[in-house]
């Protein structure tokens, strides 16, 4: 049987870990089957040939920028079956002047509210909050999050742009505080797919730090995501 072919890209803002965050599933990937080829540039996206031969991407960059070229490859992949996959800000805050980037992923970063200002210090756990990850009718019946329940987190919780393409599994809910100026509680997607073309997309929005990658449920989400995404399964 021939083994399918991953391909991790990495890179971006430091702050979330890119290396040792996408080195934590490089194990299960390959114990999955996966040959796994790893690339410290998006520019990858832009040769054809290496392409249209890989199954699933693993994508950990966030912010960065994206060439004309690589982004009209990855795109081309994923419409031919290719899968991508990642987490929080390393496929939902990535390539932020790139509009069509937003739109094929289907979400967006917006924020992740803070504390009350009197118990921020300035640093990054001012954006650590807890909060609960609820699935979703949809959610409750997917092969993703099978025999889950919903779960909290102490970490960064993502405000998300989206549209109406996007399966959501899970979601979480900003509340209203006074020191925030919403009038009224904002659910979110927590955990999406969406299909495209022939490819299909995960996303979840957990992940800013590798204690938080190690949960057991948000390894589960994404250990399965990585699966159900990739061309094989989508074949």
């Amino acid at each position: 049987m021939t083994a399918r072919a991953a391909l991790v890209v990495r890179g971006g803002w430091e702050g979330h870990h890119p290396v040792e965050a996408t080195d934590l599933f490089i194990p299960f990937l390959e114990g999955s089957g996966f040959d796994v080829r790893v690339e410290d540039s998006n520019e990858i996206y832009a040769d054809e040939a290496v392409m249209a031969a890989t199954d699933l991407i693993l994508q950990s960059v966030t912010m960065s920028e994206i060439s004309r070229e690589a982004f009209a490859g990855l795109r081309t992949a994923v419409e031919n079956g290719t899968g991508l996959a990642g987490w929080h800000g390393g496929i939902a805050d990535s390539y932020r002047n790139t509009s069509d980037y937003l739109q094929l992923v289907g979400g967006q970063f917006a924020t992740h509210p803070s504390k009350h200002p009197d118990q921020c210090s300035g640093d990054q756990s001012d954006n650590y909050l807890p909060y609960t990850v609820e699935l979703t009718d949809l959610g409750r019946g997917h092969e993703i999050m099978a025999g889950l329940e919903d779960f909290t987190l102490h970490t960064e919780q993502y405000w998300v742009l989206h549209d109406d393409l996007v399966d959501v599994l899970a979601t979480t809910t900003h509340p209203v505080q006074p020191y925030h100026p919403w009038h009224r509680p904002l659910t979110s997607p927590a955990v999406w797919t969406r299909l495209w073309g022939k490819g299909r997309i995960f996303v979840a929005t957990p992940g800013h730090s590798l204690d938080v990658l190690q949960d057991d449920n948000v390894r589960t989400i994404i250990e399965r995501g990585l699966l159900w995404a990739s061309r094989t399964e989508s074949a």
